[in-house]
């Protein structure tokens, strides 16, 4: 269920902070698998802050999530480890009024403009409106540079030093100054069971790839694979099943995928492993979503999974 955050200083007022949250996949599906894919997203959201022992309280719109919660950095932290989640910001929310819109973006600009700075205004609209977001933006940059004539300010579009965001969704309008970005993909749990083996870099990232699909993901590690899992994979996945495989790994990978009823088993295969697996395995279906990339992708991949899960 929901939970009430308590509130915290915002903006020099006791307001807690407002996060935007976006989901990209999610929105191309047809309204009943979106309903559903929307329900296991927000209890997902909700699993990782439990399990950090943090509150939060959430609202939607058509394709978004605002959630509140007593700290912005610690939220944003949690869920940028949510499968499903785009990117987020913290925003702060006005009326869909273009005097309120340009007092609100001319505040929160102000320290952030030094002199000499560049900086690009992205708006988006979602309803009825008698402006469009390309009018709102070139009338919000120019509200910029007439009200800081001596900064010497550019608009660069391309690699701005400051972008400012304006997301216009029908009565309400939310300004951030830049995206942190998520794992995307889809929301944990969504696509079926599967067993994965955790033996090192390329098992962790087949495990997280899987995990990203929607696949909900046992993870069996041997001691090289454990720190992999204790460290990262299991930050993705408060729930996540875990067994040490250190004997007999595959043994104990067959043992919970048939215990678990699992659609399939995630293997650390090379093309030249497959007749192999195929013999080891028989009908069981294998995955092995590492075996087109070779150990230096895979380790530059896995950093950037660290990346997320450190955050």
């Amino acid at each position: 269920m929901e939970t009430l955050i308590q509130g915290g200083r915002h903006n020099g007022s006791l307001v807690p902070p407002l996060i935007l949250v976006r989901y990209g996949e999610l929105a191309l599906k047809s309204p009943p698998v979106r309903r559903e894919f929307e329900q296991r997203l927000r209890r997902n959201i909700l699993d990782q802050f439990v399990a950090a022992g943090a509150e939060c309280r959430i609202r939607a719109d058509h394709g978004h999530f605002y959630l509140e919660a007593g700290s912005a950095p610690a939220a944003i932290a949690l869920l940028r480890r949510v499968f499903g989640i785009t990117s987020v910001s913290e925003v702060e929310e006005v009326a869909t009024d273009r005097d309120a819109i340009a007092a609100a973006l001319l505040r929160i600009a102000e320290p952030l403009l030094l002199p000499g700075a560049s900086f690009a205004i992205r708006a988006r609209r979602t309803g009825q409106h008698p402006f469009t977001s390309q009018e709102l933006a070139r009338d919000l940059g120019a509200a910029v540079l007439d009200r800081f004539p001596d900064r010497g300010l550019t608009v660069d579009l391309d690699t701005p030093a400051v972008e400012l965001t304006v997301e216009v969704r029908g009565p309400r309008t939310y300004l951030s100054t830049g995206r942190r970005p998520g794992p995307g993909g889809l929301p944990l749990g969504v696509a079926g069971r599967v067993v994965a083996l955790v033996d090192g870099p390329r098992g962790a990232l087949g495990a997280y790839l899987m995990m990203k699909r929607g696949c909900q993901t046992a993870l069996v590690t041997t001691p090289d694979g454990e720190p992999f899992v204790r460290t990262t994979l299991a930050a993705f996945d408060p729930h996540a099943v875990v067994r040490e495989g250190s004997g007999d790994p595959t043994g104990t990978v067959e043992s919970v995928a048939t215990t678990t009823g699992a659609d399939g088993v995630v293997l650390p295969l090379l093309v030249d492993d497959y007749p192999a697996a195929r013999e080891r395995w028989g009908e069981r279906v294998v995955f092995s979503p590492t075996v087109g990339l070779d150990d230096g992708e895979v380790d530059a991949r896995w950093r950037n999974v660290v990346a997320l899960a450190s955050a």
